[in-house]
């Protein structure tokens, strides 16, 4: 299957490539950007290339998805979202997303994830009959969390020391959205 291109409005969604790589530098050479995740922040140029290469071929083994968010006005790079994990078997996948700190409270986050899950629902889906969409946020990260229950995503619990990065354990927020709960 090709690579999936998604529009709405204001922005396009869609594969990354190497010229994205020094604006995935910038994003993720964010500490705010990268404050809640499992990463420390980017330094250099071949660890924003590694990221592209690893989202890729996620989508190669048919494991994952991760779009680009452009601006559609400008073509700008100003973050990333989709699917780090898909388990095909159990109909079920797991999202994730960040957005350039200068982009913050704009709702392109919101706006990108509500045509990625229509899609993931929809038989265009490049996985096949998903249901389930999970995602997980870390103690605090209360933007987040915001997103997901504008997008019907309801909080199913704290997954305990589910965490563990930058030296220390983390309890996980757990949200989940069921096909059903769109349709």
């Amino acid at each position: 299957m090709d690579f999936p291109t998604l529009s709405t409005s204001r922005l396009r969604l869609d594969k990354l490539t190497n010229d994205d790589t020094l604006a995935l530098l910038t994003i993720f050479g964010d500490e705010k950007v990268v404050k809640y995740y499992d990463t420390d922040v980017y330094q250099s140029e071949e660890q924003a290339a590694k990221l592209i290469e690893f989202f890729n071929g996620r989508f190669a083994e048919n494991a994952g998805i991760r779009w680009g968010i452009r601006l559609k006005e400008s073509d700008v790079l100003v973050g990333t979202c989709g699917f780090h994990s898909v388990n095909e078997s159990m109909k079920s996948a797991g999202i994730g997303y960040e957005i350039a700190s200068k982009y913050w409270g704009n709702g392109y986050v919101t706006e990108a994830l509500a045509k990625v899950i229509e899609c993931a629902f929809s038989e265009a889906s490049p996985f096949d009959g998903l249901y389930r969409i999970q995602a997980d946020t870390m103690d605090g990260n209360l933007a987040s969390e915001a997103v997901l229950k504008k997008l019907g995503f309801k909080e199913e619990g704290i997954r305990r020391g589910a965490g563990y990065w930058k030296g220390g354990f983390h309890d996980l927020k757990c949200f989940g959205l069921l096909k059903p709960d769109l349709y």
